[in-house]
C-alpha cells in the first residue's frame, strides 16, 4: 500500500506514525510544504517571547528522526498543488529546487491545517506586521524584535494566540495593546468570567479595547497605525494579525471535494473525504460538536492527533470513528490559568437550551494549608435533563486539574448532579474534602429540586427598589461597609434568625453574601419561615469583579498610543 500525507504538524505527523505501527510494508511519504514537518504550534508565542530559548526545542520530529525510526520519507519545503481523485495521483513543486513532478498514491490523508486569518480590508506591505501560524513566522517575529528593539505593539484580535502573544510581548518589555471587536476577549468564555480575564491583562500593563473594530490600517514609517471609525488611530512599533485562522482547503475545492461551513472539508466520523480512498483531518475538517450535535470548526491540537490516528486505523482497513469534539482548551495568562469546555451560556441560549449555570468560588486546596488561592467555576447544565452543556474556571492552581474531570464527566454522560458524587484524590496541599468540582454538583442538586432559586449579576439592574421586594446582603457588616450593591440592606446571617421579623414574608427575598455560601444558609433558614428567597449566583465578590471590569472597559482607551 502507498499512502501520501498532504501536510505535518499535529494531524499528518500522528497518521504517518500511526499508519507504520499498523502497516511495516507500507510506503508512506509526507509533502508538508514549510521547513518543519512536526513542531510544537502551540509552542510559538513562547518561542517569541523567550520563555522558550532554543529554536531547536520548537521540531518535535525532524525528516531524519522520522525515517530513522518509522521508515518515512518526510518531504519539507514541498507543495501539492493539485489533486486527481480519478487517477489517484497528486502534483508536487520542489519549493527550493524548482521541480515539478507527479505521484501515486493508494490512500490520501489531507492534512493542510488552517490560515491566519485577515481583516476584511487591505493589509499594507510592511515588515513590521505580522501574523503567528508557522515556525517560520515565529523566527520572523522573534528576529524583529531583538533587532528593532520595538517599544510598542498592537494585537488585533483577543483569541488564544492574541493573548498568548499580549502576554509574551508585554514579558519582553513590550507595551502591547489587544483590540477586539467582540465585547470581551475569548469567545470560549462568557463575559462575565471574561471580567477576569481581562482584569489580569489590565493588572499586568496591558490596554485592552474591546466591542470595537478597526477600520483599516496603515504603514507610516517606523509606526503602524490603526485607523478606527469615530475614533483616534492607534500607533505602534509592530502589528501582531491574530484574528483567528480559515481553513486551508483550496487544494480541497480545486479537487472537487464536498466542503463544509466556511469552506472547510466535509468528512464523516471516520475521516473520510466525499472522494474514495482519501481522507482529512485537523484544522481543515468540520467535525461534530459534541454537546449540541451541529457542526463546528475545532482548531485544537488534542483533536488533531486523535483524527490522524483515526484516519490512518481506517486507511489500513480498520474501523475507527471520530466521536466529535467538546473544544476543550486551556491558556496560561500570566500567572493565571483560564480554561474551559463545551458551550459557553451565550451559545447555549443562541442554540435554543433552557440553560441554568452554577457559578462558585472555591479555593484551589484546603484553605489551612498555605498558599490557597481563588477560582472562580462556571458550570452550565440543561434544565430538566441536568446535562453539563460546558464550564469556565478563571484560576490558578488547579483549574486545567477541574476542568479535565468536567470534560471527563461531559464525554462519559454525567450529569451536573453527578458531580457530586466523584471519588477525587484529596490532600491539603491539592484539594479540599469537598472539590470544587463536588460543590458544583451540590449546589446543582439544590437548584434543581428546587431547595433555592437563583438570580445573577445580569438581573441585579432590573430588581425593583421601590420595596416591593427585599434585596438583602448576608455579610458582616465591616464587609458591607467595603462596597455592597446599591438598594441591598445589610442583616448579617448570624444575626438574621433572630432580626427575620424585620422583614416581610410576602414579599420576595434576594439575598447575597460574598461567594454564595452565607446567602444559601440564609435562604434555607428563611424558606422554613415562609419566605420565598433566591440566591445571588457567585456572590457580591463575582458580582463586583465583573462591574468593576465593565466600568473599566467603558472608559478605557489606551494613553499615548494616539496620533
Amino acid at each position: 500500500m502507498k499512502v501520501i500525507i498532504i501536510g505535518g504538524v499535529a494531524g499528518g505527523a500522528s497518521a504517518a506514525a500511526r499508519l507504520r505501527r499498523l502497516d511495516e510494508k507500507a510506503e508512506i511519504t509526507v509533502y508538508e510544504r514549510s521547513g518543519f514537518v512536526s513542531y510544537a504550534n502551540c509552542g510559538l508565542p513562547y518561542y517569541v517571547g523567550g520563555v522558550i530559548t532554543d529554536k531547536s526545542e520548537l521540531t518535535l520530529k525532524t525528516p531524519e528522526s522520522f525515517k530513522t525510526r518509522f521508515d518515512i520519507d518526510i518531504k519539507v519545503l514541498h507543495e501539492v498543488t493539485a489533486i486527481d481523485t480519478a487517477k489517484k495521483t497528486v502534483t508536487v513543486r520542489d519549493i527550493k529546487g524548482g521541480r515539478v513532478f507527479e505521484d501515486s498514491y493508494d490512500k490520501l490523508i489531507l492534512s493542510p491545517g488552517a490560515k491566519a486569518s485577515l481583516p476584511p480590508f487591505e493589509v499594507p506591505a510592511s515588515d513590521r506586521i505580522f501574523t503567528l501560524r508557522t515556525v517560520e513566522d515565529s523566527f520572523a517575529i522573534r528576529e524583529f524584535i531583538e533587532s528593532k528593539k520595538p517599544a510598542s505593539a498592537i494585537v488585533l484580535g483577543g483569541g488564544f494566540i492574541g493573548l498568548e502573544m499580549a502576554e509574551n510581548l508585554t514579558e519582553a518589555g513590550i507595551k502591547t495593546t489587544v483590540v477586539e471587536l467582540a465585547p470581551h476577549l475569548l469567545k470560549t468564555f462568557d463575559g462575565d468570567m471574561a471580567s477576569m480575564i481581562h482584569a489580569c491583562f489590565r493588572k499586568n500593563g496591558v490596554d485592552l479595547v474591546l466591542g470595537t473594530g478597526a477600520s483599516g490600517i496603515a504603514a507610516e514609517g517606523e509606526k503602524i497605525a490603526l485607523h478606527f471609525s469615530g475614533k483616534p488611530d492607534l500607533n505602534a512599533d509592530m502589528l501582531i494579525l491574530a484574528l483567528g485562522v480559515t481553513p486551508d482547503t483550496e487544494l480541497a475545492k480545486k479537487a472537487g471535494l464536498a466542503l463544509g461551513s466556511r469552506g472547510s472539508i466535509l468528512v464523516n466520523d471516520r475521516m473520510e473525504t466525499s472522494a474514495k480512498d482519501v481522507y482529512a483531518v485537523g484544522d481543515a475538517v468540520e467535525v461534530r460538536y459534541l454537546i449540541a450535535g451541529n457542526k463546528a470548526l475545532i482548531s485544537l491540537a488534542g483533536p488533531a492527533n486523535k483524527q490522524g490516528r483515526i484516519a490512518a486505523d481506517n486507511a489500513c482497513g480498520g474501523s475507527s470513528t471520530y466521536g466529535g469534539s467538546m473544544g476543550a482548551s486551556v491558556i496560561k495568562i500570566f500567572d493565571m490559568t483560564a480554561a474551559s469546555v463545551g458551550l459557553t451560556q451565550e451559545y447555549a441560549e443562541t442554540l435554543g437550551f433552557d440553560s441554568e449555570a452554577i457559578i462558585i468560588s472555591s479555593g484551589s486546596h484546603a484553605s489551612y494549608y498555605p498558599g490557597a488561592r481563588n477560582m472562580w467555576i462556571k458550570a452550565i447544565f440543561e434544565r430538566g435533563t441536568n446535562r453539563i452543556l460546558g464550564a469556565q474556571i478563571v484560576g490558578y492552581e488547579g483549574v486545567d486539574k477541574r476542568i479535565d474531570v468536567i470534560a471527563a464527566s461531559i464525554k462519559l454522560g454525567a450529569s451536573i448532579i453527578d458531580l457530586k458524587d466523584l471519588e477525587l484524590a484529596y490532600a491539603p496541599p491539592y484539594s479540599s474534602a469537598k472539590d470544587p468540582v463536588n460543590v458544583i454538583g451540590l449546589i446543582a442538586e439544590n437548584v434543581a429540586t428546587g431547595k433555592f432559586t437563583q438570580f445573577h449579576v445580569e438581573d441585579i439592574d432590573a430588581l425593583p427598589r421601590d420595596g416591593s421586594v427585599t434585596l438583602l446582603d448576608a455579610r458582616t457588616p465591616a464587609e458591607y461597609e467595603k462596597g455592597h450593591i446599591d438598594g441591598f440592606i445589610n442583616i448579617q446571617l448570624d444575626e438574621l434568625r433572630d432580626r427575620r421579623g424585620e422583614l416581610d414574608a410576602s414579599k420576595p427575598v434576594y439575598i447575597n453574601c460574598q461567594s454564595g455560601l452565607r446567602s444559601y444558609i440564609a435562604c434555607r433558614m428563611l424558606s422554613q419561615y415562609g419566605f420565598k428567597c433566591r440566591n445571588l449566583a457567585g456572590g457580591y465578590g463575582f458580582y463586583n469583579a465583573v462591574k468593576t471590569e465593565r466600568l473599566a472597559a467603558e472608559s478605557s482607551w489606551p494613553c499615548g498610543m494616539e496620533k
